[in-house]
């Protein structure tokens, strides 16, 4: 047996007896390069990322080597074994060729010594913005702006040529992290592959409401004044040590990172976009943790709030204070959610206001959407807690997210799965004719059956 496949079948069996996902907390990370990658390709190519034979992904180790996906494998039936290393001395371990396009892999290592990861893959909304000469501007959101920063543009060069590579290294000298490729796709380096990853799907979803607002009329794009009021620090909470979970809590954490993860698979929720939680009692609440992948969120990974503190070592989504405030001034909710779904996210983003006096369901689960000016957000949340409630429980925040009310996890999430496919039918329906909304009396009728 060869040395490669050794190499793999130690490595094949040691994954699969290993839960690495169950790492316990605290624990640097041991993920092996391999598998992280095939990770990743399986989540890309089932959101349509990129196609069968398209895309590619690498990690650089720690002595100089990288993992990269292979030439000519099936993309949706990618497995450990058929990962590539190449070594600095240009030698390769394993069963197959590296990718045709591991040269821009090489150059742009070679150019930004402080990268550690790459990813290359062919988004549709990318792929779009590419071949019109363009790239995305990320501040229409902030957290978009943060984590991709300025998009870079690399002129056109045949497919896995030293050429295309030297475009692509150049881009990426100049400080860029995210390089659209001409009539091509997009390139995403990070530190790591978590910090690509989320560059890469971040820059994804703005494509996508880019091209979904714009459906709607003129894109509003965030002004250097808004982007610096949502880059200031936040106060560093006070800490807690909770004491034994009950088994209400158990429960409670067990359903709301089971929604989570729903809501990412359902693309209502990017890896580090959208906050949900849940309340626990009079004083205090559960929810989504800073930086934690929602696709892949474990009960004990929650933030658990008590009178504005955080239990010890855990960091809460940044939109804990608002959930708070609404807490308190709304006793009867119970659940929330600041969700990310495209199509709704895009009306936040365009003067169009989103009309759910579409079909009944949308104005029965939705009521009138409020639009809550950006700015609240960092420097008024308390007139969003007072402006929202039970009986007017959505609203969308300019260039920001979707906020949804809930007496309970399931209602809330129920409630954001209509606001999405009330916006996407909406947006659909401008290219068919007139949007013809229902009439008064028909939502007079609506609200004595339902609502009273």
């Amino acid at each position: 047996m060869s040395e490669a496949k050794t190499t793999f079948g130690k490595l094949k069996i040691l994954l699969d007896s290993t839960p690495l996902a169950s790492k316990i907390k605290g624990m640097r990370d041991i993920t092996h390069p391999a598998e992280r990658l095939v990770q990743a390709m399986a989540r890309i190519y089932q959101y349509r990322m990129t196609t069968t034979s398209g895309g590619n992904l690498s990690i650089r180790d720690a002595d100089g080597s990288i993992w990269i996906t292979p030439a000519r494998v099936d993309k949706g039936a990618l497995r450990v074994e058929d990962i590539v290393r190449v070594f600095p001395n240009g030698s390769s371990e394993g069963r197959h060729r590296p990718s045709s396009e591991f040269p821009f892999h090489q150059q742009i290592y070679a150019a930004r010594p402080d990268l550690g990861a790459i990813v290359h893959a062919h988004p549709v909304a990318l792929v779009a913005f590419s071949i019109c000469g363009l790239a995305p501007d990320t501040k229409l959101f902030s957290k978009a702006h943060s984590v991709c920063g300025e998009v870079g543009f690399a002129p056109y060069a045949l497919p896995g040529s030293e050429l295309l590579g030297e475009r692509i290294a150049k881009v990426f000298s100049e400080g860029y992290d995210c390089v659209m490729l001409e009539n091509h796709g997009i390139v995403v380096g990070g530190v790591d592959f978590p910090d690509a990853f989320r560059r890469f799907e971040t820059l994804e979803f703005v494509a996508k409401t880019v091209v979904k607002a714009r459906a709607l009329g003129e894109v509003r794009y965030l002004t250097s004044h808004q982007l610096e009021i949502s880059g200031q620090a936040t106060p560093e909470l006070e800490e807690f040590d909770p004491g034994p979970a009950s088994s209400e809590e158990r429960a409670l954490r067990r359903e709301l990172c089971d929604f989570i993860r729903r809501g990412y698979h359902q693309r209502l929720l990017t890896s580090n976009a959208g906050s949900f939680s849940v309340r626990v009692d009079d004083d205090s609440f559960l929810i989504s943790t800073k930086l934690v992948d929602r696709a892949t969120i474990q009960p004990e990974q929650l933030t658990l709030m008590q009178g504005g503190r955080c239990a010890r070592g855990t960091q809460p989504s940044r939109a804990h204070r608002l959930h708070q405030l609404i807490y308190e001034t709304h006793p009867e909710i119970r659940a929330i959610v600041n969700a990310t779904p495209v199509n709704a996210t895009a009306f936040s983003a365009s003067d169009s206001r989103l009309d759910t006096r579409t079909i009944p369901e949308s104005y029965i689960f939705l009521r009138d959407v409020a639009v809550f000016p950006f700015s609240w957000v960092y420097e008024a949340p308390d007139k969003i807690a007072a402006s929202i409630n039970p009986e007017f429980p959505i609203a969308l925040i300019e260039n920001d997210c979707a906020l949804v009310l809930g007496k309970t996890i399931l209602d809330a999430f129920d409630r954001l799965e209509v606001l999405e496919s009330t916006a996407e039918a909406v947006i659909l329906s401008r290219s068919l004719g007139e949007v013809r909304p229902m009439g008064e009396e028909v939502i007079d009728e609506l609200i004595g059956a339902f609502l009273k």
